[in-house]
């Protein structure tokens, strides 16, 4: 039998034997001790010497493996713990190559850090430092090299007590077997009811009750970076999800920017794996992403870049790469699917052959979306797939008017092309997942009219029909509906150009009228510019533009409660027909220069003087410049009419000569503004000439007409 020893007796032999040990104990606290956390992380650096010093290797538990940077200051390896955590110490192996200046970081978001440790002279080899801090990413930041060469690390240990973990269940997955799934989020069916975004991120708190409103619970963007965010932070907070972009050249289908080499260029491939590994590391635990969402319409838009084999060498280098792209995003976050999106069903089948790694399929289809669930079924596809944008009919798609331009479909026909769109995106049960239909911008502008839901804030007809498809809230007022707009198909420059409206409101509000031209077919301008009206009942009138060409002419109906119906045709501007007889027609000219070279050259002095429209006169691109008629004989004659191509006069004279050597001037400007310039002066003489001073724009001098009229 024992006999029982006091309380501080027994903790004094307990200390004891603790210390004996090599261990500290605190009496009444229970303390997880600290881990290993940073062991098998994923990795990331500002740069590798090379493909066998990978970032990797500093965090792999390895002594034989190492990181190495390129030489040259700052340099910098982080890893993430993949969750918040609290750290204790930090320990640095280096290489020969190691850092006298340096700082520990950490970090919440990966893009904001702050120190726990720094140090002006650093010693190389085996370095351990007891620091105190919190974070999920942890980065080491040199900023001097000990030497010539890098940086170089063994290993790169972070010790703490590790941040909790998703539950299970959480996060977002394609669930369900061949023709029969279901995208989860947080264990829930997730039907994609989802608009693409336009306005600013900074401005999205502010339109979040908007779309919840609607019905919406997805947003799609094309690219992400730092200032995605604050939209991600309010899709969030009113319970939407954001389909997460990556761009890639040549994003947006043909003709759009860049032609990169996909077979080739590696350092383009490298730089922008690392932008992306950057943001899905930021934002992978963010409640507000969805999916992630790597390239749009690169296989379609390569022919624009390329032909023949070569074409099929780089759409097959690019399906790759984005198969390269979604694996380096699966190895940093397994919580969110990945999809790529194109304009034509035809790229999946490179994704079927080279792209396993992807999740979901995503497509851009408009006129032919009702034929996406046969293409899908034609092809033998075994993934799901969105619509990431969809809507009426495309500039691309529709037929052209009598004016040789895209005939755009009405307000009307808009509004039921987004239902119909709807209708065959969720027809595809157990294979479609949704779609995020095109767009929800503020922008108003040409594209803006054309696919807006609320171009400048303005709610149309199809904004009500997509809160309708996607079950949001019952409207309180709709838009006025605009059902007939006829206007003549050509007026002179500068003419009254009367437009023939029909159209009611389903409130009985008074309808506001206003009118806009835009340039894009003359001078591919995106612009609308708004010209003053006069209305009378259903007939609105307004003054042409001076310059000639097919233009579009819209006409705005507001009814002051934030609705606002839109209708567009095109008109084709031409020159007015001035009184009396063109003694200059045909007749002998000369000129300064005349462009000799470039596309539709040359362009000769005697087109300005052929009586065609669609023939011009175009100079070197210099001042001062000079075209010159001889009528054959002193003529009497009292008006004169430039119309100018784009390339215009800001400052010229109208001289007249008896010899063709000395000139004087019957009228001049300093002020010329382009278009149809109409000139009634009077005078006799047997050369008239355009002597032009000063360019309105970079080019040169460029007219349609030089018209000498006798009256």
């Amino acid at each position: 039998m024992y006999r029982l020893r006091s309380a501080s007796t027994v903790l004094a032999a307990l200390l004891g034997f603790a210390l004996l040990m090599g261990l500290v104990v605190v009496p009444g606290t229970a303390t997880a001790a600290p881990v290993l956390l940073s062991q098998g992380k994923p990795a990331t650096a500002s740069s590798t010497e090379g493909a066998g010093t990978p970032a990797s290797a500093a965090v792999d538990g390895n002594a034989g493996t190492r990181w190495a940077s390129a030489w040259s200051d700052p340099q910098w390896l982080r890893v993430d713990l993949g969750a918040t955590s609290t750290l204790s110490r930090v320990e640095l192996d280096w290489e020969a190559a190691y850092a006298t200046s340096f700082q520990i970081q950490v970090s919440a978001d990966g893009t904001t850090w702050t120190p726990v440790h720094t140090t002006t002279a650093g010693t190389g080899g085996r370095q351990g430092f007891d620091v105190t801090g919190s974070g999920r990413y942890v980065r080491v930041h040199g900023t001097q090299r000990a030497n010539g060469y890098g940086y170089s690390l063994w290993e790169f240990r972070v010790y703490g007590t590790r941040g909790t973990t998703p539950p299970p269940g959480t996060g977002v997955h394609v669930t369900g077997s061949q023709g029969n799934w279901q995208l989860t989020v947080d264990g829930k069916p997730w039907t994609v009811k989802g608009l693409t975004w336009g306005p600013p991120a900074a401005d999205a708190a502010r339109h979040m009750p908007e779309l919840k409103s609607m019905g919406v619970n997805t947003l799609r963007t094309w690219g992400t970076d730092a200032t995605t965010k604050p939209l991600l932070d309010a899709a969030a907070a009113n319970g939407l999800r954001v389909m997460t972009g990556f761009w890639l050249q040549p994003g947006g289908g043909p003709g759009s920017g860049g032609c990169v080499n996909y077979v080739t260029d590696a350092g383009y491939k490298s730089d922008m794996l690392n932008t992306i590994r950057q943001w899905v590391t930021a934002y992978k635990d963010h409640p507000g992403v969805l999916m992630w969402n790597v390239g749009n319409e690169s296989i379609l838009g390569l022919q624009n870049c390329y032909s023949g084999t070569e074409l099929e060498n780089q759409r097959v280098a690019y399906a790759k790469y984005v198969n390269e792209a979604a694996l380096a995003i699966k190895a940093i976050d397994t919580n969110h699917p990945v999809t790529n999106t194109d304009a034509w069903t035809g790229a999946w089948v490179y994704l079927k052959a080279h792209t396993p790694a992807l999740d979901v399929y995503s497509v851009n289809s408009y006129g032919n979306v009702c034929k996406v669930r046969q293409d899908w079924v034609d092809g033998g596809y075994t993934k799901p797939y969105i619509l990431t944008e969809a809507g009426p009919a495309g500039e691309w798609e529709v037929p052209n008017d009598v004016n040789g331009v895209p005939s755009e479909p009405t307000d009307v026909q808009k509004r039921d092309g987004y239902t119909q769109a709807w209708n065959c995106i969720t027809g595809h049960t157990g294979v479609s997942f949704g779609g995020t239909l095109f767009h929800y911008g503020t922008e108003y502008d040409f594209g803006a009219v054309w696919f807006n839901l609320t171009p400048a804030g303005k709610k149309r007809l199809s904004f009500y029909a997509v809160q309708k498809a996607f079950g949001g809230a019952t409207p309180a007022n709709t838009p006025p509906v605009i059902t007939a707009m006829n206007l003549p198909t050509s007026v002179p420059a500068g003419a009254q150009l009367t437009i023939d409206v029909a159209a009611s409101d389903p409130n009985g509000d008074a309808i506001a009228w206003s009118a806009a031209f835009n340039s894009k077919y003359i001078d591919n301008s995106g612009g609308l510019t708004n010209t003053p009206v006069q209305v009378n009942g259903n007939r609105l009138t307004v003054t042409a533009p001076d310059r000639l060409g097919v233009w579009k002419v819209y006409v705005i109906a507001e009814d002051g409660r934030g609705n606002i119906g839109i209708e567009t045709k095109s008109v084709r501007v031409v020159a007015p027909q001035p009184a009396g007889v063109n003694v200059a027609l045909n007749k002998a000219v000369t000129a300064s220069s005349y462009q000799q070279v470039g596309d539709g050259a040359p362009f000769p002095p005697s087109n300005a003087v052929d009586g065609n429209a669609s023939s011009r006169w175009a100079t070197d691109w210099a001042d001062p410049q000079w075209l010159r008629v001889d009528l054959g004989a002193p003529t009497t004659f009292h008006h004169v009419q430039l119309v100018w191509e784009g390339a215009y006069g800001r400052a010229y004279e109208i001289q007249v000569s008896d010899d063709g050597v000395n000139w004087r001037a019957v009228h001049g400007t300093t002020t010329g503004n382009g278009g149809v310039d109409l000139i009634d002066v009077t005078a006799t003489a047997r050369y008239v000439r355009l002597h032009a001073t000063q360019r309105g724009t970079g080019w040169g001098y460029s007219l349609y007409e030089f018209g000498v009229y006798r009256r």
